[in-house]
């Protein structure tokens, strides 16, 4: 797999047109250079109203469709699209951009590279992530609280090692649970996850809809915070505000780092 630093990738000069198979790319792009880009997923849904082609999903994308529409490169991620249809494009002849995001630096580096590969300049919201995170960048605080981050259930699986997510509430004193597991997204059962004696529970919104009437009752006795997916787990112009707003979020638990005055 080529990795978003460029060492085997070289995008094409002058892009003009791009397709992107993960959400928060999509909305970088569409609110860095809206003009480039011609194609998305079903699920990219920032910014709202946003008019282009859709190509199907991250994880069964039409391949035929986005090759007709003729991108200078195709954005995707490594955990987001299969390595099959990417090899797929490729042999197709089209250009394909894999970002490898799994902490807060990277994905802040990963942008900027992607967007210079585009021909775009440093977005203001770029900067803006850049300051907003700027004290916590280098090392994450120590943790206030150990949390389980379920993201979905029927099965139950939450956040395990090396996950983006996990990282940026590492980076807002939030310890995780499952830091330790073999696996990314492990599947886990309702009395390993209390066995564990957590201090939080976090439940997202998203990928599963976790909410008030949803999630909560599972855990009792153990305090529930429930948060914004797109902040928890998007890596774009979400990360200039995600600080800010998990930490509303997780203020009444404690353990959010808030930015330095």
């Amino acid at each position: 797999m080529v990795d978003d630093l460029g060492a085997l990738f070289r995008a094409p000069r002058g892009v003009r047109r791009v397709v992107s198979l993960v959400p928060s790319l999509t909305e970088a792009i569409a609110r860095t250079a809206p003009d480039l880009l011609v194609g998305a997923t079903d699920w990219c849904v920032e910014p709202p109203g946003l008019d282009v082609v859709r190509v199907g999903g991250t994880k069964n994308p039409d391949l035929r469709k986005i090759v007709e529409l003729a991108p200078d490169v195709v954005l995707a991620n490594f955990e987001e699209n299969r390595e099959a249809d990417l090899d797929a494009l490729r042999s197709a002849y089209v250009s394909v951009w894999v970002t490898v995001i799994r902490t807060l630096p990277e994905a802040l580096t990963s942008l900027a590279r992607m967007l210079a590969a585009c021909g775009q300049d440093t977005p203001a919201w770029l900067a803006d992530a850049r300051t907003a995170w700027a004290d916590v960048l280098r090392d994450p605080p120590p943790s206030g609280a150990i949390a389980v981050v379920p993201i979905w259930r029927r099965p139950w699986m939450v956040l395990g090692r090396d996950t983006f997510a996990g990282d940026l509430l590492a980076r807002l004193g939030v310890g995780n649970v499952f830091a330790g597991a073999d696996e990314r997204y492990p599947k886990v059962s309702v009395e390993d996850m209390l066995r564990r004696q957590p201090d939080l529970v976090v439940l997202p919104d998203e990928p599963y809809a976790f909410s008030a009437t949803d999630g909560p009752e599972t855990f009792p006795g153990v305090p529930v915070a429930l948060v914004s997916g797109r902040h928890l787990e998007w890596y774009g112009p979400s990360l200039a505000e995600a600080r800010r707003v998990l930490s509303a979020s997780l203020e009444h638990f404690g353990p959010a780092s808030s930015p330095s005055p």
